[in-house]
């Protein structure tokens, strides 16, 4: 009678359609860039075939790893919580003037090895670069072995309770003989904003089923409360130079992810408009990021964010990309001013300490095509033409 049941429990369940979540939005992502390019790509075109082929490769190798936690690192934060990141601010030395090298002195540019040993930040590197890469296979080849391998990074990292991240920072970039952790060490979850991509281009999967988005949602809503709320975090907001702009990418981009637009409409007209007049002048240069000893790698970087900005600005009503301040400040001279480099018409005053590319300059000039179509983007891309732009950087 018991086999009979049990047979009779797995007909009735054998045909019940797995419930898959509900569709996630792209928030930085274009749609219809992407389903073009997709078009593209299934009609055999070039370079489209070429590069999902590429992208293909590169997920067939994120099927092979992970997955990812910050639980397993050997290092235990002063919480005692190893569910805690933790990472030790990169630009700072033992104080060769004292006994015992504390407190540690600032060598800007210069990384430490020891920031380097702990792994945390590389770790969540690691995840959002497998899981955008896993996301945009499945995305292009509706193979369910991508999203079956994404889903499991993510839960991983950020649900199951033995291996999961503690939403919040507050161990991030500590200087020995200082502090624990600051503000500063929020720069690095920066690329936490490929999540919410990443869940966009495995609509429909079963692997991405009615309890992953939810869970996800949850734990960026409370990662966002930490950001909005930790003395630790709020320092952040009022960064003057890059990482400034990356606390608002984060808070606007996890804000709209989690539905409070509210949210990410205040951080944009309180926070980045404000930025415009400080970050930027004039002629489109970045003082701030100039006065760095990387200053190649520094403006490139922070346009990215601006770039990231103006694309989820939009989603609440708001133009990032055609604002300016009375005096002419504001983001299309800023893309403007890269131009002279990028074609080698220029070049910097100072040389970066180590070294740099133009890759995130190029992606920051191809996102602001679709704003700037007279900048003749066509003849900067010229000069690199290792260089393909492609719809899925952002």
């Amino acid at each position: 009678m018991r086999i009979f049941f049990l047979v009779l429990v797995g007909w009735l369940f054998a045909g019940q359609p797995v419930v898959v979540a509900a569709p996630a939005p792209f928030l930085l992502l274009d749609p219809a860039a992407m389903a073009a390019y997709k078009t593209a790509y299934q009609a055999h075109h070039q370079p489209e075939t070429a590069q999902v082929q590429q992208l293909l490769h590169e997920a067939d190798r994120a099927l092979k790893r992970g997955p990812y936690s910050v639980a397993t690192k050997p290092q235990t934060p002063p919480s005692g919580d190893k569910h805690d990141y933790i990472s030790q601010a990169p630009y700072w030395w033992p104080d060769p003037s004292k006994p015992n090298g504390l407190p540690y002195i600032q060598k800007d540019g210069l990384h430490n090895p020891e920031a380097e040993a702990m792994k945390d930040s590389e770790t969540l590197s690691k995840l959002c670069a497998d899981v955008q890469a896993l996301s945009l296979a499945y995305y292009f080849a509706a193979d369910e072995r991508y999203a079956g391998q994404a889903s499991k990074l993510l839960r991983t990292f950020f649900l199951d309770p033995a291996t999961r991240m503690n939403p919040n920072l507050n161990f991030g970039q500590g200087i020995p003989g200082i502090n624990s952790g600051r503000n500063f060490g929020i720069i690095e979850t920066r690329h936490l904003v490929d999540i919410p991509e990443a869940l966009a281009l495995l609509n429909g999967s079963p692997s991405v089923d009615a309890d992953l988005v939810p869970g996800l949602k949850a734990w960026f809503k409370s990662f966002t409360t930490w950001l909005t709320t930790s003395p630790i975090a709020l320092p952040e907001g009022q960064a003057k130079n890059n990482h400034g702009t990356f606390y608002d990418t984060q808070v606007v981009d996890f804000a709209l992810f989690t539905g409070d637009d509210a949210l990410a409409k205040a951080t944009l007209q309180q926070q980045t408009w404000p930025r415009v007049a400080v970050q930027l002048a004039p002629d489109g240069a970045q003082p701030l990021e100039l006065a760095r000893t990387r200053p190649w790698n520094y403006v490139s970087m922070n346009l990215q964010g601006w770039t990231r900005l103006a694309l989820l600005a939009p989603h609440v009503g708001l133009d990032l990309w055609h604002y300016t301040t009375p005096d002419g400040r504001g983001l299309r001279p800023a893309v403007s001013w890269f131009r002279p480099y990028l074609v080698g018409e220029k070049k910097m005053d100072k040389a970066d300490v180590a070294n740099t590319s133009n890759t995130l300059a190029l992606d920051a000039y191809a996102q602001a095509t679709r704003a700037y179509p007279d900048l003749n983007m066509a003849a900067v891309f010229a000069k690199s033409p290792t260089f393909t732009p492609l719809p899925w950087t952002f």
